[in-house]
């Protein structure tokens, strides 16, 4: 193949069509769509309960939709089982955090690698990479048990990057960290897709991690679609304004 046609083959997107999920009669998410590039960063926000969190549960294949189909490219990736759909490049971190708490920083992500199928030389090297990328080296020998709770979200952070993932997807990352952390963790997770060309998909309430860090937003109420655009777009949505955002939104945008 030429250095022209390889330089030609487009990256896959991960798209989500009219993604559906009911739970006994209650309609969590309705026909909600959504595409990600690689290398872009998009927000999910909206209230408690809007369907964010079971929305990258479907996503990720931790719950099945009732409607709607997901794909990477050109492969439907709809009801696969988690794991498989990681192997394919596709992965995430949930609200509670997953450590083990017995063994070290570099040794958690090193066994997430393996577990994406790594032979454990190249999951230590990736392991080690992920850590540089990430800029916290420094903790590799720490144990997690031993780490403050804002250190941990990194090492989370880290196992889900361990896969090489062409997407990843972040539940509230920055949830319970102070303003000053969650300053640090934006700079770390803007530096993620120009490094690894992954596209990243983030959850959170910190409206000002939000509106600095993404590329574009996607807000949901009762499961639905309200507003999508840029950060400055959706901060002038009427819709998006009434339902989540309110005043808070100025003050994030201005700071």
């Amino acid at each position: 193949m030429s250095s022209e046609a390889i330089g030609s083959e487009r990256k896959p997107t991960l798209t989500i069509d009219g993604l559906t999920k009911d739970f006994a009669g209650l309609r969590a998410l309705d026909s909600v769509s959504m595409t990600l590039e690689q290398g872009q960063i998009m927000g999910l926000i909206g209230p408690n309960g809007s369907g964010k969190t079971t929305f990258i549960n479907v996503v990720t294949g931790f719950l099945k939709p009732t409607m709607g189909r997901v794909s990477i490219g050109d492969i439907d990736i709809t009801a696969w089982p988690s794991y498989k759909i990681a192997r394919l490049g596709l992965t995430r971190t949930f609200q509670t955090l997953k450590l083990f708490l017995g063994l070290t920083v570099l040794e958690n992500v090193e066994v997430a690698a393996v577990s994406a199928g790594l032979p454990r030389k190249q999951a230590r090297e990736r392991a080690l990479n992920v850590l540089e990328t990430l800029g916290i080296s420094e903790m590799a020998d720490s144990f997690a048990e031993s780490l403050p709770y804002g250190q941990e979200r990194y090492v989370e952070i880290a196992r889900a990057l361990a896969a090489d993932p062409k997407f990843l997807l972040l539940d509230e990352p920055a949830a319970g960290l102070s303003e000053l952390e969650s300053g640090d963790l934006l700079q770390s997770l803007a530096a993620i897709p120009g490094r690894t060309g992954c596209g990243m998909l983030i959850i959170d309430h910190d409206m000002r991690l939000i509106m600095r860090l993404c590329n574009r937003l996607h807000v949901l109420n009762y499961g639905n679609t309200i507003g999508e655009g840029t950060p400055q777009e959706v901060r002038r949505n009427p819709a998006v304004i009434q339902a989540y955002l309110g005043a808070s939104v100025q003050e994030a945008g201005n700071a």
